[in-house]
């Protein structure tokens, strides 16, 4: 039986500048402890933190590895070195549980390493790709991966230059207001008015960024065989409920 995967290969850039490359390897262990929560009870997932500055991941699920990809773009703390996101989806015929990371060999890790490789290669880097399979006479998507590796990347560069906008203060409006979900949170963590947050979340394009964001979910979810919008949908309040719970860890005073 085959299993609907997704996968990311995550990379950070300007790594090897400036002093930091322990505190970034650090960081990676913390994110990876955290994905596992995140997922925990949800979709099956391993994760890999290699080479010091690398994560690489696979779950069940299409849209999961971009769920995850975009939530750690919006919490991430070195601003300086972001990360950036080479990804795939497709099916398996392993149970997610049983692939040993390490030495998994498989089209969809070498779609998602040429994806990332695409990233590192550009000067102005974004921050996800996708690298589809090569398309087949199956009946399910891949009769159009390219197609859709196209219009999904397309829409990721549109939305990554409203980002590329974003000023800090309306970058970080943006990030609360996908975790909190409330104007009236956002303004009671920032000690700010709801007038205020309405100003940054209008001028930083927020609604605008998180509608792409959740209609490429929702497109990644239709394209599987099963209904798994529960599964994404599970996740997000996962994730939600786990930073909220740590809050002040993830956006610290500093970051206000």
């Amino acid at each position: 039986m085959s299993t609907e995967v997704s996968i990311f290969i995550m990379d950070i850039s300007n790594s090897s500048k400036e002093n930091i490359g322990k505190a970034l390897s650090d960081y990676l262990g913390q994110l990876k402890e955290s994905i596992s929560l995140w997922t925990k009870n949800t979709a099956g997932t391993q994760i890999s933190h290699r080479a010091g500055d690398e994560l690489v991941l696979v779950s069940n699920g299409y849209a999961t590895a971009y769920t995850l990809a975009f939530y750690i773009s919006r919490i991430w703390k070195f601003t300086d070195h972001p990360p950036y996101f080479g990804l795939s989806f497709g099916t398996v015929k392993e149970d997610v549980r049983d692939i040993n990371i390490e030495t998994w060999i498989h089209p969809l890790m070498k779609q998602a390493r040429n994806a990332n490789n695409h990233l590192k290669k550009q000067p102005d880097r974004l921050l996800f790709r996708f690298a589809l399979p090569a398309s087949s006479n199956e009946q399910d998507f891949t009769v159009f991966s390219k197609q859709f590796e196209i219009l999904i990347n397309t829409n990721l560069m549109l939305k990554q230059g409203q980002i590329n906008k974003q000023t800090d203060i309306q970058s970080l409006v943006c990030s609360l207001y996908l975790i909190l979900g409330q104007q009236k949170k956002v303004s009671e963590h920032l000690k700010r008015t709801t007038a205020t947050i309405s100003h940054h979340m209008k001028q930083g394009k927020t609604q605008i960024i998180l509608h792409a964001f959740d209609n490429i979910v929702k497109v990644l979810d239709s394209l599987e065989a099963q209904d798994n919008h529960r599964l994404t949908d599970k996740l997000q309040t996962n994730i939600n409920h786990h930073i909220i719970t740590h809050l002040s860890d993830y956006f610290p005073e500093e970051r206000r």
